[in-house]
């Protein structure tokens, strides 16, 4: 699709209709999905909460619910979890959609004698491309700082391969490998950069294209619940395309030489291109700070340099005593612990001898050497105390379950896992798997 080309006065009326479509779909796809709206406000998304993204959701959530209820007989309740598929943004799809193809059809029939919308265009494709840039950056950043993705945490380092999830999968491969990730997140970020210069929109339009594709692969393949926004940033990609499609099919697959562009901008004179360059660059800055900002403070909650538990690591449960008497170590006890983690300050993981792991609230007091296990019900809290003598030894005694437990805790070094000690080889004779 064409929205114009040099020398050319009018739109086909196909690409008028196509045009208004796309303005009234997409510019309500960037108003309501809640990763667009946030990224852009750069600094103020931190300053008013990420709650405040899904603020236009809210605004028309009892027609999203009636519309649910009655369309489609599903309750569409907003979720502010970060989940990107949820049943109420599907329904946000549907809703969007048939007031866009309602809107063309109107609007097709009350402004069908215009020859074309350049100047609208222009500004159109300016907000979509500071969109997409910004999201870009947004997943960019969390990437180069290995915070979205940080390496699996000592928990997943015990769950069997077979229990992990296909987003487990992929969030623990990309998550081993800092470089690869990284390497995600430069190319993110350098299609970012080129989308928020002018001069170099085109090419970042293009290797938006390419990111937005291996995303939507990705979630796709691997059920990661954000196919609707990853599906949009691809559209977002090619509609900035769009107007270059002819030039880009010439020099690109018949390599022939072409000429100016044809994207639509609504800056002309070369003062204010300049002020409108300028100005897009600044706002790139300003949204990479607070992506940055963001980033850097994921990593400090996430990364190897958080803070950590007093007894940070896996333990071995070598002798469990119950109420006094010693409770051997059988697969079919479903109430002993075979083993303790200790990787985050507010929760506690224990894996009982049939292997199940169980992620529990914790209140660790690293002053009064108290872990208290946070139940449903005050009646279900649990209170132990922990002794460490040496490193590699602890004890914890207390109230488990209403019983009086003490337990012998061995440290297990989480280097011995493969993914741990499994480093980087030039030479390799036999495949490492």
């Amino acid at each position: 699709m064409s929205l114009t080309t040099a020398g050319r006065t009018s739109w086909k009326p196909l690409t008028r209709i196509a045009f208004r479509f796309c303005l009234l779909y997409f510019g309500a796809i960037c108003l309501f999905i809640p990763p667009i709206v946030f990224v852009p406000t750069g600094w103020l998304g931190f300053w008013l909460g990420h709650d405040a993204a899904y603020w236009p959701v809210r605004a028309v959530q009892p027609v999203l619910n009636w519309v649910g209820q009655h369309v489609f007989g599903v309750s569409a309740q907003l979720r502010p979890n970060g989940v990107g598929d949820q049943t109420i943004f599907w329904v946000l799809l549907f809703c969007v959609l048939v007031v866009a193809v309602a809107g063309t059809a109107v609007w097709s029939l009350l402004d069908r004698r215009r020859a074309h919308y350049r100047t609208l265009a222009g500004w159109y494709l300016l907000v979509i491309r500071l969109a997409l840039a910004g999201q870009l950056l947004s997943y960019g950043c969390a990437k180069a700082l290995a915070a979205q993705m940080p390496q699996p945490s000592l928990t997943r380092l015990l769950t069997k391969y077979g229990d992990f999830t296909p987003m487990a999968v992929l969030w623990s491969q990309v998550g081993m490998s800092r470089p690869y990730e990284i390497a995600l997140g430069a190319a993110e970020i350098a299609a970012a950069i080129l989308l928020f210069v002018p001069r170099t929109a085109l090419l970042g339009a293009l290797l938006a294209l390419i990111d937005t594709l291996q995303i939507l692969v990705l979630n796709m393949t691997f059920d990661v619940p954000e196919k609707i926004l990853s599906a949009h940033l691809l559209l977002m990609s090619a509609i900035l395309l769009a107007p270059e499609a002819r030039r880009l099919t010439r020099v690109l697959l018949l390599n022939r030489a072409t000429g100016p562009g044809a994207v639509p901008y609504p800056f002309h004179t070369t003062r204010w291109r300049h002020i409108a360059a300028l100005t897009q660059v600044a706002f790139g800055i300003w949204i990479a700070a607070a992506q940055i900002h963001g980033g850097l403070h994921a990593w400090h909650t996430v990364g190897p340099d958080r803070p950590k538990p007093p007894l940070y690591g896996i333990w071995s449960v070598s002798q469990y005593i119950r109420d006094g008497q010693p409770v051997p170590p059988l697969t079919t006890d479903e109430t002993r612990w075979k083993t303790v983690v200790f990787d985050y300050p507010n929760m506690v993981t224990y894996q009982r001898m049939d292997d199940t792991l169980i992620t529990v609230p914790a209140d660790v007091d690293a002053a009064t050497h108290r872990i208290r296990l946070i139940g449903d019900s005050p009646n279900t809290w649990s209170t132990l105390t922990f002794q460490q003598p040496n490193p590699d030894n602890a004890v914890l005694t207390g109230d488990l379950d209403g019983h009086r437990v003490t337990l012998s805790l061995d440290r297990i070094d989480p280097n011995r896992f493969p993914q741990r000690n499994t480093g980087f080889h030039w030479i390799q004779n036999t495949p490492n798997l």
